[in-house]
């Protein structure tokens, strides 16, 4: 796919990003826009999995609007979204791992059963990815960054431009979402019946 901005002059990025960081958010837009493709192509090469790959990029750029006053003009902007694409990247691989890790004690020791027992984990992973994957974009922008970058709701609220309250809320109604989707039968009665404001 052509892009018109794949011919931009570095002037005129330059330009965009000053509107950027006066608040113009449509500025900021465009430079989404010119790099989206790029860093998404790069988090699925690192990740191998589509939607971990969408989730870190959007979850980038999100944290790039959140820091873009901090960016120093001159140096390379692409460079400095890719870094922060790479920093997500690496926390979410320390979530990954403190979560693989901290089972609890009744817990079958890792390779513990064989490739069966692999193979339903695989299964269960995937299955959760798929329901995170089908959440309202601002539900699971909010949970990710709650649960994978380990961000406090004051932090998620100042990356999403909103309210810690807002915040607290989107998560709480992604984790019901899921629970809705892969184990029902854990929420209260009548949780699974539409509740008001779902």
């Amino acid at each position: 796919m052509t892009r018109d901005t794949d011919h931009l002059l570095p002037d005129e990025e330059a330009d965009w990003i000053g509107a950027a960081q006066a608040g113009d958010r449509s500025a900021f837009a465009r430079l989404v826009d010119r790099y989206w493709d790029r860093l998404y192509r790069w988090l699925y090469h690192l990740t191998r999995d589509r939607h971990a790959a969408e989730d870190l990029t959007q979850e980038t750029f999100l944290k790039a609007l959140a820091a873009v006053n901090s960016f120093r003009p001159g140096t390379n902007f692409r460079a400095w979204v890719f870094r922060i694409g790479h920093n997500n990247f690496v926390n979410q691989k320390r979530a990954d791992r403190r979560t693989r890790y901290s089972l609890p004690e009744d817990a079958a020791a890792p390779g513990v059963g064989g490739v069966e027992a692999g193979a339903e984990n695989r299964e269960a992973l995937a299955a959760v990815a798929r329901a995170v994957a089908e959440l309202p974009p601002d539900f699971r922008s909010a949970l990710t960054l709650r649960v994978e970058e380990g961000l406090s709701f004051r932090e998620v609220a100042r990356v999403l431009n909103t309210t810690e309250e807002t915040a607290r809320w989107r998560v709480f109604k992604a984790r019901q979402k899921l629970m809705k989707v892969l184990a029902p039968e854990l929420l209260p009665p009548g949780a699974v019946s539409g509740e008001p404001g779902a």
